[in-house]
């Protein structure tokens, strides 16, 4: 395994750093604190236009992963993903793979010729969730983005849909609809805490938030968030602050949305881009949407995310990922042993 370094956790820069592209005889240096990536994964000068204009050349696409040191799902994107051939031989056939990290201090050339740190990138790109990776056509457009971790059936699908440039006659939504394998539940499963219709999803100042579930029937992931996150002692005293409904992907269920308007299910699901299930859309009291879920979450990083919103951390702290480390460190200082993973 190749190493990508990171730098050490400090914030994210508030701005772009208008800095000039320092371009020496060999790639740029990686910097301290290392997770392990693939070894074919490719070391360049981190200049995005020449990195795609490079792999057009070769017949294939960029592919820029986002991770940061001891990410748990970083890890199992590189030990379970990465370790089944098929994935390995497809992304090494159709893609250039560059590592980025999100606390780095690395100087990359972004597609307009400006000139920031990886983590200065990570943060103008609002990238929230690691892994995240964005898939690059041959003319710097982003063919697809994953916020977060994606399980090896999912992740081969999205490799197809990239590199057979489908991103031109359907969307990755409709695609992985259509291609990812059915899973065991033929239902959606139900909760006690689900609203029930009519679905007025209007919010009142002072009252609860709300957080919308979208969901698909054969969803492996839908089913191990019912038999298993949403289990969790801890995951239910979060989601007791807040309003909770739940909608098929591609439901034609009336509702009336957020800001009053009213629409169905599916139509709103395409509006706000949802891709992946289960995705998590939490709205405020006065109607906005303020953060997502659309990744695989364990029971720590859901639970997190739901005191994220309800807590109102999001409003000073902009980093999830921040927000993260110092909850979980609040936790052990108070004697509670944390398992990102659990």
């Amino acid at each position: 395994m190749k190493r990508l370094y990171a730098a050490p956790r400090a914030a994210f820069a508030v701005g772009l750093l208008a800095l000039g592209v320092a371009i020496g005889a060999s790639a740029q240096e990686a910097s301290p604190y290392a997770i392990d990536i693939p070894s074919w994964f490719s070391e360049t000068f981190l200049d995005l236009r020449e990195d795609i204009a490079d792999a057009a050349k070769d017949g294939k696409r960029l592919l820029v992963y986002f991770g940061q040191d001891g990410c748990p799902y970083c890890r199992q994107l590189m030990v379970t993903n990465f370790s089944q051939r098929q994935i390995v031989d497809k992304t090494r056939r159709h893609f250039v793979a560059i590592a980025l990290n999100i606390w780095g201090d690395r100087e990359v050339t972004w597609l307009d010729g400006r000139t920031m740190t990886e983590k200065a990138l990570a943060r103008t790109l609002g990238v929230q969730f690691t892994p995240t990776l964005l898939f690059f056509d041959e003319k710097g457009n982003v063919a697809a983005r994953l916020n977060g971790y994606y399980p090896p059936h999912q992740f081969d699908a999205v490799l197809d849909y990239v590199s057979g440039k489908r991103e031109k006659s359907e969307t990755l939504a409709a695609y992985m609809a259509r291609r990812t394998p059915p899973a065991s539940s033929a239902a959606l499963a139900d909760e006690p805490f689900f609203l029930r219709a009519p679905y007025v999803l209007t919010r009142n100042a002072g009252g609860k938030p709300l957080a919308v579930i979208f969901e698909t029937p054969q969803c492996a992931d839908c089913d191990e968030l019912h038999a298993s996150t949403l289990r969790r002692a801890d995951v239910q005293r979060e989601l007791a602050r807040f309003d909770v409904a739940r909608f098929g992907l591609g439901a034609r269920t009336e509702l009336t949305g957020p800001d009053g308007a009213k629409v169905r299910a599916d139509a709103w699901a395409r509006d706000l881009g949802v891709a992946y299930t289960p995705t998590v859309v939490f709205f405020a009291a006065d109607g906005r949407e303020v953060f997502r879920l659309d990744a695989y979450l364990r029971a720590f990083h859901f639970a997190s995310a739901l005191d994220y919103v309800a807590s109102g951390a999001y409003r000073t702290e902009p980093s999830f990922q921040r927000y993260l480390q110092a909850r979980a460190e609040r936790l052990r200082e108070g004697g509670r042993a944390v398992d990102v993973w659990e």
